[in-house]
């Protein structure tokens, strides 16, 4: 069996578990909205000192279920570009995480790109701070870990279409788990406008208004292709609505507004 240990614990969050909890709460808001079902969410990845309190908002408000597809982007450029580990655990100071192997099995043999890869999944801390969150607000459940290079839209859609075959066939409930990060490092007025233009695609759930508005653009949205697939996927499934929850940058902690990275948490149902 494969264990992930985890490569941004101390970094990312805290590395210790009393720390960690504590950390988390300060993440979470104080009178949270009333829990919705989603088909899938968007949640960023940064440290969470920077984003904790826009991914926490978004946790707070679902009903987290006890399986979970949780996509991610290629930061560090390892491993395989359709990489998906499809047995073992993650570490976080919390504990073992499960992959839920039967969950992963059947979405390889319904998408033919994926490929069993541990290593680009061994330094990439987009999906493994997702991972505490859930530990700290579902006691019991099982994720299937897939990291995704750029690729082309049409293969978005594949994996999409393949994840929504893969979800219908499965009988508890999944929840989709886009990890994505908005604009990078121009000046808060510039993210703010380039977020917004993703983020009124996501919210009418437009993949491809997506992808391509992003392309076009230049929109540093380094979780595109987990985003774009989500939708894919989501809308398949049924899903009628995207939702923002919030929206921030890096200057709203540093207070440096010349240089920013974006962050927006959204519900998609």
């Amino acid at each position: 069996m494969t264990t992930r240990n985890p490569a941004v614990a101390g970094h990312f969050y805290p590395g210790e578990p009393e720390q960690l909890r504590r950390e988390i709460d300060r993440c979470l808001p104080k009178n949270p909205a009333l829990k919705k079902k989603a088909v899938g969410i968007i949640v960023p990845h940064a440290g969470y000192k920077y984003s904790g309190a826009v991914a926490g908002e978004v946790y707070a408000q679902i009903e987290i279920p006890n399986r979970l597809v949780i996509l991610s982007p290629n930061h560090t450029g390892e491993g395989l570009p359709y990489a998906i580990m499809p047995e073992g655990d993650w570490l976080t100071p919390f504990g073992a995480a499960k992959i839920d192997r039967e969950l992963a099995t059947r979405f390889m043999e319904n998408c033919p790109l994926l490929e069993d890869d541990a290593e680009a999944h061994r330094g990439e801390h987009s999906l493994e701070v997702q991972i505490p969150f859930l530990q700290y607000l579902k006691k019991n459940f099982t994720f299937v870990p897939v990291t995704l290079s750029y690729i082309p839209f049409e293969h978005c859609v594949d994996v999409g279409l393949a994840l929504a075959k893969t979800i219908r066939e499965t009988k508890d409930p999944v929840l989709i788990v886009a990890s994505s990060d908005m604009n990078h490092y121009e000046d808060h007025a510039t993210a703010e406008a380039k977020d917004y233009l993703a983020i009124d695609r996501i919210e009418n759930l437009d993949p491809e208004g997506l992808y391509q508005t992003v392309r076009k653009k230049r929109i540093s949205m380094c979780g595109i292709i987990p985003t774009t697939v989500m939708l894919v996927a989501a809308k398949e499934l049924g899903a009628t609505k995207g939702e923002l929850v919030r929206h921030a940058t890096s200057g709203d902690v540093t207070h440096d507004y010349g240089s920013v990275v974006g962050y927006a948490g959204l519900v998609v149902s």
